[in-house]
């Protein structure tokens, strides 16, 4: 779930806010960041929880009509197969999935008025009207329809406070969530691995993402020596704080990280600039890293290994 890019942007978070709070310790800003990588996989679980508490208010609605005195012939036909599907039981029947809500401490954290909330909007939709009256349907019938009542929920404010108030991160993290659920949706119930499949990997946040952030905090004295004589009339402390922040990871990365190509690391921080920075951050940050590469790669301070990545 988590991409070089994400994780990228959450070493410059990490970085931004030890240079803004002189009291977080480089075991801070490393803490910090880990807990930073737990938080997006705790908005991908909770998704998940959502999605099938939603899905059983089916039962419930199914014993409502049961107890009416004059059920409608609707009300006698209706199904509870929105819960008890393949799709929706494969992730609230699967026993890792039950045991890290606890271990997580994400079981209780959903709104029981609120969740009802959202089955009540969806039960009114043509999209579930029309599943319901689907004869046999299809494991892409179960998809589709549970695809849409994510879709739905989406939509609905109160869901996004709801998930915004418990995960800071929600803003920032929102499309990769989303991306991942419609990825855990579309491979079941076949794929009963999904939830290892959108764990943070340790490679691209540790062994990336963790050393990034190590050796911008390690050498980022030797970093702002190399950084600022090719700043051409910039004073080091006129440079705006994240373009700084930037500027030390792309630095880091093109003479610490020989298997990254040097224009791919420029690319992904001029972005990253673009982004999260000022307007005119874009072309500053290009001038210099396209300074700092040239020159270091002439001092032989850039080293770049593997097929491709030699210019």
């Amino acid at each position: 779930m988590l991409s070089r890019r994400s994780v990228r942007v959450k070493v410059m978070k990490s970085l931004y806010a030890a240079n803004r709070d002189n009291a977080l310790t480089e075991s801070d800003v490393k803490k910090a960041y880990k807990n930073s990588l737990q938080m997006t996989y705790d908005m991908y679980l909770f998704n998940l929880h959502q999605l099938v508490k939603i899905a059983t208010f089916a039962n419930q609605d199914a014993a409502n009509k049961a107890e009416k005195l004059l059920p409608t012939e609707a009300d006698k036909n209706f199904s509870t197969r929105l819960y008890n599907n393949p799709v929706t039981l494969a992730i609230a029947e699967n026993a890792d999935f039950a045991g890290i809500l606890k271990k997580r401490k994400l079981r209780h954290r959903l709104d029981s008025d609120m969740t009802r909330r959202f089955y009540k909007k969806f039960a009114e939709t043509e999209t579930y009207t029309d599943y319901l009256a689907l004869e046999d349907p299809t494991d892409q019938n179960h998809i589709d329809t549970l695809l849409a009542l994510y879709k739905l929920t989406l939509k609905d404010e109160i869901f996004e406070e709801l998930v915004d108030d418990q995960f800071n991160a929600w803003e920032s993290d929102r499309s990769l969530i989303i991306g991942a659920m419609k990825k855990t949706l579309k491979s079941l119930p076949i794929n009963t691995g999904f939830l290892k499949d959108h764990e943070p990997n340790h490679e691209t946040c540790m062994e990336y993402g963790f050393e990034l952030l190590h050796k911008v905090l390690f050498f980022e004295k030797d970093l702002e020596e190399i950084i600022e004589p090719v700043l051409k009339n910039w004073d080091m402390e006129r440079v705006a704080v994240i373009d700084m922040v930037v500027l030390k990871m792309a630095l880091c990365e093109l003479m610490h990280f020989s298997t990254i190509p040097p224009k791919v690391t420029i690319n992904e921080y001029v972005d990253l600039a673009k982004l999260f920075s000022t307007p005119k951050s874009k072309d500053f940050v290009n001038g210099v890293l396209d300074r700092l590469n040239k020159k270091l790669t002439k001092e032989g301070l850039i080293s770049k290994e593997g097929r491709g990545l030699i210019d």
